[in-house]
C-alpha cells in the first residue's frame, strides 16, 4: 500500500476525532488524545471549531495543558485561556520555558494577568517578571534562562561531577557559558568539548573564542540572521553590562523564520498572521472588513480617474474592452518588484547603502519588460482592429505603467519602512494603485489626445 502523506494522515486522526466527539465517546477520544504529542494536540485544536476545542480541551491530560499552550497559535490560545481559572493557569505555568509563558502571558488581559501572578510562588513569579520586562520582539523577550554556568577555573572532572549530580541537563544544551563571580560572560564551552577534554584540563582553556553574546534588546530578525550566518545551534544573551541573562535556542529561532513567514503572506492579503482559521463568523468578519474598506477606496481612486474619460469611452467602445489589460499587467509587474524588495529587506540584503542600485536595476527591468510586450499587445490590437494609431496608444501606455511599475516596486516599500510601515500590509494596496491610476491614465488620456 503506498504511504500517505502526513497532512493526508492529520486530516485522517482530525476525522476520527471529530466523528468520535459527535458521538458521545468522550473516553474514546480521551484515550485518542493521549498518545498524541504537543504539537499534534495544538494542531487538533487549531482544525477543530470554536464550539468542539473547549469540550477537546478537558479531555487532554491536564499534566500537558503547558505544553500545548506553547504550541498554539495566539488567537486560538486567547480562546483557550479565557475558559481558565487563575489558579489552574498559574499550575500549568509552573512546567512552561521562560520564553514560552512571557509569550502565554502577554495574551493574558490585566484583570486575569495579575490573578494568575498572585496565584503563583515567588519564584515563578520572579520568572515572569523577568521575562516580560524586555519587549516580545527581542533577543530578551524569546530567551530562555534555563542554562548552566562554569567558572573558568575548575577542572573538567569537577563538571563532570556536578552534572552527574545535576543529573540532567536542559533541552537543547549543546554548550555552557563560562561567567566570573558577577555573573559576567567569559565565553562558550561545547558540550563536547566537556565530555572529551582530560579530566584535569581547566574549562578557561576549552572556550570557544568563536561564539558571541547576543545582546538582550537585538531585534528577533537580527538575532535570526546572527543564526543563519554563525550556523549556531545556541547563543548567550547578556544585557548591557555583560552579565549572563539566558540563551536562545535554534528551535526558538526556527518559530521566528516561519512566524515571518506567515506574516509576510497573511499581510499582503490584510490578515493578522495569528488569524484563527476556524475563528467564529462575526470575528472573521469584523477583522477583514477593515481591508476590504481600504481596498474600496484605493478602487474608487481607479474609478475616479476612469470616469475624467467618460466621453472618450463614447466615441470609442473598444477602449473600454482594453482599459483593464495595461493597469493589470502593471499590477503583476509591480507585485513582482515588490515582493522580491519586501524580501530582499527582510533577509538584510536591502538597505539605503544598495537602494538606488536596486532602484535603476528594476526601473530598468519594467522599461524592457514594457518594450516587449508593448510590441506584442500593439501587434495583437493593431492586427485585430486593423488600426496601427490604437495598437500605439496601448503600447506606449503599456511601456509608461511597466515602468512606473518597477519604480513603485522598489520606492514604495523603502518609504514604507522610513515610516515605520509594514511594507507587507501596505505595499500591495499601494502598489496596485499606483499601477491602476498611472495604466488608466496613460491610456485613456494618450487615446484622448490621438484618437478623438
Amino acid at each position: 500500500m503506498p504511504e500517505i502523506s502526513e497532512q493526508e494522515y492529520n486530516q485522517q486522526r482530525l476525522q476520527q476525532v471529530n466523528e468520535a466527539l459527535g458521538s458521545g465517546m468522550f473516553v474514546y477520544v480521551r484515550k485518542l488524545l493521549q498518545h498524541m504529542p504537543a504539537y499534534d494536540l495544538a494542531l487538533i485544536l487549531e482544525s477543530s471549531t470554536a464550539k468542539s476545542r473547549p469540550v477537546l480541551w478537558q479531555l487532554i491530560d491536564p499534566d500537558f495543558h503547558g505544553e500545548v499552550l506553547e504550541e498554539l497559535n495566539e488567537e486560538v490560545r486567547k480562546g483557550i485561556l479565557k475558559s481558565m481559572r487563575p489558579e489552574k493557569l498559574a499550575a500549568v505555568a509552573e512546567g512552561m520555558d521562560i520564553d514560552d509563558l512571557a509569550e502565554v502571558f502577554r495574551t493574558l488581559p490585566d484583570s486575569i494577568y495579575n490573578e494568575v501572578l498572585n496565584s503563583m510562588d515567588s519564584q515563578d513569579r520572579s520568572r515572569v517578571e523577568t521575562a516580560l520586562s524586555y519587549e516580545e520582539d527581542t533577543a530578551g523577550g524569546m530567551m530562555n534562562t534555563d542554562t548552566i554556568t562554569l567558572r573558568p577555573d575548575v577542572t573538567v572532572d569537577v563538571v563532570l561531577r556536578y552534572l552527574r549530580l545535576k543529573g540532567d541537563l536542559p533541552d537543547a544544551t549543546d554548550s555552557f557559558y563560562v561567567v566570573d563571580r558577577n555573573n559576567k560572560f567569559i565565553g562558550a564551552v561545547s558540550l563536547a568539548a566537556i565530555v572529551t577534554a582530560k579530566a584535569e584540563a581547566i574549562v578557561s582553556s576549552l572556550i570557544n573564542a568563536e561564539v558571541e553574546a547576543v545582546q538582550a534588546e537585538l531585534g528577533e530578525q537580527d538575532v535570526a540572521q546572527l543564526f543563519e550566518r554563525h550556523d549556531w545551534f545556541s547563543a548567550p544573551v547578556v544585557d548591557d553590562a555583560g552579565h549572563l541573562l539566558g540563551r536562545i535556542t535554534i528551535d526558538d529561532v526556527i518559530d521566528i523564520i516561519r512566524e515571518n513567514a506567515e506574516h509576510s503572506m497573511m499581510s499582503m492579503a490584510g490578515l493578522d498572521d495569528e488569524a484563527d482559521t476556524f475563528a467564529p463568523v462575526i470575528k472573521s468578519t469584523k477583522q477583514r472588513s477593515l481591508w476590504l474598506g481600504v481596498n474600496l477606496i484605493t478602487a474608487l481612486m481607479a474609478v475616479a480617474v476612469t470616469s475624467m474619460f467618460e466621453g472618450v469611452f463614447q466615441q470609442l467602445a473598444i477602449l473600454a474592452v482594453l482599459n483593464s489589460l495595461v493597469p493589470s499587467m502593471g499590477g503583476v509587474a509591480g507585485n513582482q518588484t515588490l515582493t522580491l524588495v519586501i524580501r530582499g529587506m527582510a533577509l538584510g540584503h536591502v538597505g539605503d547603502s544598495n537602494a538606488r542600485a536596486l532602484l535603476s536595476k528594476e526601473v530598468a527591468i519594467g522599461f524592457l519588460n514594457g518594450i516587449i510586450w508593448a510590441t506584442l499587445i500593439a501587434t495583437v490590437v493593431a492586427i485585430w482592429k486593423q488600426d496601427l494609431m490604437l495598437g500605439g496608444v496601448i503600447a506606449f501606455a503599456m511601456l509608461m505603467n511597466m515602468t512606473a511599475a518597477g519604480l513603485a516596486g522598489v520606492s514604495i516599500p523603502l518609504l514604507l519602512k522610513r515610516l515605520n510601515i509594514d511594507p507587507a500590509l501596505a505595499g500591495s494596496v499601494i502598489i496596485t494603485t499606483v499601477t491602476d491610476v498611472v495604466g488608466i491614465f496613460a491610456f485613456l488620456g494618450t487615446a484622448t489626445l490621438l484618437l478623438t
